[in-house]
């Protein structure tokens, strides 16, 4: 057998790298989500007009007629341009997500997110090191895009300075963090973006509902410590023996332990950690003692801890959390040394979020056309009742709709938009066949995260793909795809199996939250 005979992929894994290659190239294709979204909008205009001509209707769970309204009538008309303002301020993680990252972006800026990720797996024994690796990559997802710029190239140095591949302690950086994004030990930004979208989703249905960021929350956590497990057991028993077969190039040898001695914590940054962390649990101890009281004005409705104001308002909690631990660290450090350089470190996250915001307008304004001409209201009724007649089991709902947003997710990376163009539909829809909005959020959880890490869209990808390069000048996108797969199965296999496991056993999904 010749040396490229036997370094050619085999046709089961020739085939996928073509399929893959094929998604690409129709990736490529589409338009940036800001037009996708102003497309979208465009259709939902000329739809109602037809809907409306045709006089399609649905009638609703307690008896009333919904019709479609016509985006084209004098009505439709302020909806577009009128309202067109309001849409865009009403739109509700627009506002969430500011308020969020202006506490996270200090506690970044400071330099509190990256000395986190650093100091979690720089001092772990080697027999936990795969495993502390993979729990941080999945918990990584509260400190965003540091997650991938620190983790990745830090998984590969750790490896190496233990004598194993580093190539393999950067795909369990990447893969961890990118399969297991929607997944984490804490409270993190997106828990606050996709609660919010699914609200916006469940107010069709039903505008008194409200999802919070903590609703998740059980769910997510205990699938974190699974999720690295997972990993970890790929990671051993697969992808060590894939890795070893590749190797690393020669002239490749650096300084390893140079390197990872640099990204040691200093004395002062576990000082300021240490701090940060100790003035954390002051602020929650603070917080769980001001609600104890049964008379406590922090308390919701009669009296309920789950109806407060802390609960209701994680995302805000949550902003001021990350803010305060971020001047503590920084002023411990010494990378804010003034009161002024908070407001400006605050400026930085909103700068970062510019195109977001871009993105958020046109999202904003085709969820205001679909809501307003009540499509996604019809559809959710006229398609309940046809799974209902059909007699279609939840699970098959759940499994269907897996895969509808796993393939969805390969081409429309970002989970932000491609829940906001699903989440009107399947939200309302699986509302009225009983499945509460948490449940249909968790399920979106699994898809949008297990083939993260096999899809050529996404930017960290790429970023990994550079990293690869770094330990093998040859690698290419099918050499990252082939360590990367096994994973993805994995996490998309184990992951749904455990949600199925909840389901049945009915365990709440969070503090009060039903998962039925």
């Amino acid at each position: 057998m010749t040396t490229s005979d036997a370094t050619r992929p085999r046709l089961p894994m020739r085939m996928l790298l073509g399929s893959l290659q094929v998604i690409e190239r129709a990736g490529n294709k589409l338009p940036h989500p800001f037009w996708l979204f102003t497309i979208m909008a465009g259709l939902v205009i000329l739809l109602s007009a037809g809907l409306n001509a045709l006089g399609v209707s649905a009638e609703s769970p307690d008896g009333e007629r919904i019709e479609v309204e016509s985006l084209l009538s004098a009505e439709g008309m302020q909806v577009i341009f009128g309202d067109a303002v309001d849409n865009f301020a009403a739109f509700p993680p627009l506002a969430i997500i500011i308020v969020v990252m202006l506490g996270v972006s200090v506690a970044e800026q400071s330099g509190m997110l990256n000395a986190m990720l650093r100091g979690s797996v720089t001092r772990v024994p080697a027999q936990w090191l795969t495993f502390a690796v993979a729990l941080t990559g999945v918990t990584a997802s509260v400190a965003s895009d540091a997650a991938y710029v620190v983790l990745i190239p830090l998984g590969a140095l750790l490896f190496k300075a233990a004598g194993r591949s580093p190539i393999l302690g950067l795909v369990v950086a990447f893969t961890s963090a990118s399969a297991g994004y929607n997944a984490s030990l804490l409270i993190t930004p997106t828990d606050a973006l996709l609660s919010a979208l699914t609200t916006e989703a469940a107010g069709i249905i039903d505008a008194d509902h409200t999802v919070t960021a903590l609703d998740n929350y059980f769910f997510t956590f205990v699938s974190a410590l699974v999720l690295a497990a997972l990993i970890t057991l790929v990671t051993e028993y697969v992808l060590s023996r894939r890795t070893d077969s590749l190797g690393e190039d020669h002239d490749n040898e650096d300084d390893t332990h140079e390197q990872l001695g640099s990204m040691a914590l200093t004395a002062g940054e576990r000082r300021g950690l240490i701090n940060s962390g100790v003035v954390v649990l002051v602020f929650i101890a603070v917080f769980a003692a001001a609600l104890a009281p049964a008379g406590s004005p922090l308390r919701g409705e009669a009296g309920t801890v789950l109806g407060s104001p802390v609960i209701t308002g994680i995302a805000y909690i949550l902003g001021i959390l990350f803010l305060v631990a971020g001047v503590v660290y920084g002023r411990t450090v010494g990378s804010i040394a003034r009161a002024q350089e908070v407001p400006e470190a605050m400026a930085v996250g909103v700068r970062d979020l510019t195109p977001v915001i871009v993105l958020f307008f046109a999202a904003s304004q085709f969820l205001a056309y679909f809501g307003w001409t009540g499509i996604g209201e019809i559809v959710a009724i006229r398609g309940a009742e046809l799974l209902e007649a059909a007699g279609v089991h939840p699970v098959v709902l759940f499994l269907g709709m897996i895969l509808f947003a796993c393939l969805m997710n390969v081409l429309i990376t970002s989970g932000s938009a491609q829940w906001t163009l699903i989440a009107p539909i399947f939200v309302p829809m699986f509302m009225l066949l009983d499945v509460p909005p948490e449940t249909t959020q968790a399920i979106y959880r699994i898809a949008d995260s297990s083939t993260n890490v096999i899809s050529p869209m996404s930017p960290y990808f790429v970023m990994a793909l550079g990293f690869l390069q770094r330990y093998r000048k040859d690698a290419g996108i099918g050499t990252l795809i082939s360590l990367t797969l096994p994973i993805s199965i994995t996490v998309l296999v184990g992951w749904t199996l455990l949600f199925l496991g909840w389901w049945a056993l009915g365990i709440p999904l969070g503090p009060g939250a039903g998962v039925r």
